[in-house]
Parts: structure tokens; sequence; C-alpha cells
């Protein structure tokens, strides 16, 4: 059953098609005017189609027309008219109509033309649904369900266009887990996986709210943390830190496994940024793991 607004001055016209939706089985309400089915609209009512009378004093079917795109983008929205000429008909499609219904009609077209109308408004539904979900998919990694390198990538370039462009703070934070081959060479690679899942829910749960925290690739995490400087990236930093190492992380029965990270943490918006995080990581595993290196920006950089 769909949810349908008739909008026609025409009394009769009215009740004919709203006996005929009714037949099909629809939620039919009706407006004298464009200006009614706005204020229909603006109420929040909900809305599965719209079947307007084109010619109408005060506010045309194209003028109401022009104001639901404004309020309901997608919306079917299906012409009635006395003759349906190709440049009106061109019209009203431009602006985005859905179909037009030529009067008089016979009740069973106004269900067939209304029914088309409605399943093509839920197959594009559908489809964007379904297309969301597949670009989902694609800038995630399947298994902690963070953000891949591709979206990752995609995030910092942005991030870092509008640092420079607006002149704020941005910094990066590269997180490693420490001896993570150890724990596959002990526990195995289901472990492995066991452990990546819960540190990277740890560093989310850590992170703020605007960061964008992803997998880089095998036990490597980045953090990107805009309009942050080096000593806010330290704070988050330090409590990922220690989020990960405050308690083992469960395995089967009997066993939990300690987790260590080191972070590399650095600032800027040029190009080279990954590459100071990463050496700042490599220091912090040189100096003992288990703790945060910071490496300062270069001077120009925003």
């Amino acid at each position: 059953m769909a949810r349908i607004l008739v909008v026609d001055d025409d009394p009769d016209i009215r009740f004919v098609a709203r006996l005929a939706l009714k037949r099909g089985k629809h939620e039919v309400t009706v407006a004298d005017s464009g200006r009614a089915a706005l204020d229909h609209l603006d109420s929040g009512a909900a809305c599965d189609l719209i079947l307007c009378d084109r010619m109408m004093p005060e506010m045309s079917g194209v003028e109401t027309l022009a104001e639901v795109r404004r309020r309901r983008a997608s919306v079917p929205f299906v012409f009635l008219t006395a003759k349906a000429q190709k440049d009106e008909i061109e019209e009203g499609l431009r602006l985005g109509a859905t179909r037009y219904l030529t009067k008089p009609f016979e009740p069973a077209e106004v269900i067939a033309r209304v029914s088309a109308a409605i399943r093509v408004r839920e197959l594009q539904d559908d489809l964007r649904a379904r297309n969301a979900e597949l670009d989902q998919i694609a800038r995630s990694d399947p298994l902690t369900g963070l953000a891949n390198r591709r979206h990752l990538d995609e995030q910092l370039a942005a991030h870092a266009a509008s640092a420079q462009r607006h002149h704020h703070e941005l910094s990066v934070a590269v997180v490693d887990i420490d001896n993570f081959k150890r724990v596959n060479d002990t526990f195995g690679h289901n472990a492995g996986d066991t452990v990546l899942r819960e540190v990277a829910r740890r560093i989310a749960g850590s992170a703020r709210v605007e960061d964008i925290v992803g997998r880089w690739g095998g036990e490597e995490f980045i953090v990107i943390l805009p309009h942050c400087g080096l000593d806010g990236a330290f704070v988050v930093s330090e409590r990922i830190r220690q989020a990960v190492s405050a308690t083992p992380v469960p395995f089967e029965a009997g066993i939990a496994i300690p987790v260590t990270v080191s972070i590399g943490c650095t600032g800027g918006a040029d190009d080279r940024v990954i590459e100071r995080a990463d050496a700042a990581l490599y220091g912090a595993k040189k100096d003992g793991r288990n703790r945060i290196v910071l490496v300062e920006p270069p001077a120009l950089c925003p």
C-alpha cells in the first residue's frame, strides 16, 4: 500500500482519482491546491507519490512540482492534464515529473500508472541502497570493519587539501601492534585475527568522533586527526596506547593475549606526512615499543 497525495482544484477529479486509488489498496490524501499540497508535505506527512493537476489557479502544477522538488527530491510526481502537448510534457519531465496521465482517465489506467511509478521508485531506492552498500564494502577492511587503505588515502588527501586551504592543523598517527608475528606463531592465525579485531575496536573507541581510523595493512593502523596539533595528537595516541595495553585480549578458554602498540605521530598537510609518521613509529619500536614518538612537521607546513 502506497501513500498518495492527489492535488486538483476540481472536486470531481479528486473524488474519481481517490476512488480509483483506494480500489488499488492505496492510502489517499487529497489537496485542492498546490499550496495545500505543500502544507501537507511541510507537516512531515509521509508521501510515496503525488498525482497533481497541471493547470490550477494561483499555483500551477509546474510551480507545485518545483516546490515539491525542494522538499522531497525523489518522490514520484505524476501530472494530470486535459491535453498533453509535447512541449508541456518535455517541460514537466525536465523539471522532474515522473510521467503524465491524461484526463479523462479510466480507474484502471490510474492504478496502472501509479503502480508503475511507485515500482520505479522502489527499484531506484533499492539500487541506491545497493550502490551505497557496495561503496561501503569497497572502503572497508573486511576483518576489522574500519576504513581500508583506499578510504584512508582519499580522506588524508581531502583533509590535507582543506588544511592547506584554510590553514588549520592536521596530524596523523601510525599505530603498529608490537610483536604481532609472535602472536600468530604462538597461538595461530585465528588468534591473530582476534587480536586485530580487538585492537581495531580499542583504537576506534579511543579516537575522537571527528577522527578517521583505518587499517593501513597487516598489523598497522592509521588515525587521521583533523584540526589537531601534535599536543592533541599525543593525548589521543596515549589514550589509544593505554586502551590497547590495559587488558589482555581474550582468545580461547583460558587464553588471554597481552598486546601493546607503538605509535608514531606527526603533523602537517604535505605529501610526506605518512613518511614522517612511519619514521616516528620506527623510533618508537627502536626505543623499546609500547610508546609514542612524535616528529615535528616542517616549519612551512600548516
